[in-house]
């Protein structure tokens, strides 16, 4: 009987060299796409940061350079390159949509608030031409600052009698608004400690409060539209070093709110139940 003889299959030791390759190849292709992406987000942050500062420069915030654009946008801008941008047809085109603005950002305060300062301005002429009531512009709102000199006496929270014409010009004006009112007690560093008021802050809290009853009671205001807050010595407005700062820093401020677009969204959607009671569940 003969024997076949079996051929020994040779086992190739070279196999690894395919899934090698594979893998050299994803990795290559993984190494293009990242690549390709971060050219282009270079192109795309190059682009938003040059609308920003050409926007900036329209609003009178960055100095006008001599930089010029880029005319091929295909390629990533440099960063070194993006400079507030001067008679360019971007600029131009930006202008569609960002007004220029004179002179340098300012507190921002809208036409209904420009017509209140002028009409306090009118009202309480006699107490700022004596430098007891001041108005000022904040991003807030406007400020009308009742100085204490004027009308209140040492360590009292109650008005002097002979405030009552310049508070009666002062409701007259703002019983017509819709703006709310925000009355801020401030007083000097100087410690008080008496019978009625322990500390600075009892007693620019009882200024801002007293006052905020004498707008409701004497003058009928909405009571939704009054807050009240007491500051002490730690707002300032001057330096407590001196008489003259001390005097300044003793005050009554009667912030007249800037309206905010967020007003619509956080105002009560109906009137508040009256007082003393309590809304009842209605039946599923």
């Amino acid at each position: 009987m003969s024997r076949r003889l079996r051929r020994r299959k040779q086992v190739s030791h070279d196999r690894w060299l395919v899934s090698y390759a594979d893998f050299i190849t994803l990795l290559f292709a993984f190494f293009v796409v990242l690549y390709a992406s971060s050219q282009v987000d270079k192109r795309k942050v190059g682009r938003l940061a040059l609308s920003i500062q050409v926007a900036f420069q329209q609003m009178g915030v960055f100095d006008t350079s001599n930089a010029l654009i880029p005319l091929n946008d295909s390629e990533a801008i440099p960063f070194s390159q993006i400079q507030v941008v001067e008679n360019t047809e971007r600029t131009t085109d930006l202008t569609r949509f960002v007004q220029p603005m004179k002179g340098k950002l300012s507190p921002s305060i809208n036409q209904p608030l420009k017509d209140i300062e002028a009409q306090l301005q009118k009202a309480l002429a006699p107490e700022i031409k004596l430098h007891v009531v001041e108005l000022k512009v904040r991003r807030e709102g406007l400020i009308v600052s009742l100085r204490e000199i004027g009308f209140y006496e040492s360590g009292s929270a109650n008005l002097r009698p002979s405030a009552k014409g310049a508070i009666d010009r002062l409701a007259a004006v703002l019983k017509a608004r819709t703006e709310s009112l925000r009355i801020e007690g401030h007083t000097d560093n100087v410690p008080i400690h008496t019978g009625r008021y322990r500390s600075n802050w009892e007693l620019s809290t009882a200024r801002a409060s007293d006052l905020i009853k004498v707008f409701v009671e004497r003058y009928a205001f909405e009571p939704r539209r009054l807050s009240a807050a007491g500051y002490a010595e730690f707002h300032p407005v001057a330096s407590n070093t001196t008489r003259d700062g001390r005097a300044r820093n003793r005050r009554v401020d009667i912030v007249i709110l800037n309206p905010s677009p967020l007003d619509a969204f956080s105002a009560p959607s109906e009137d508040p139940p009256p007082a003393g009671k309590l809304p009842t569940a209605q039946p599923q």
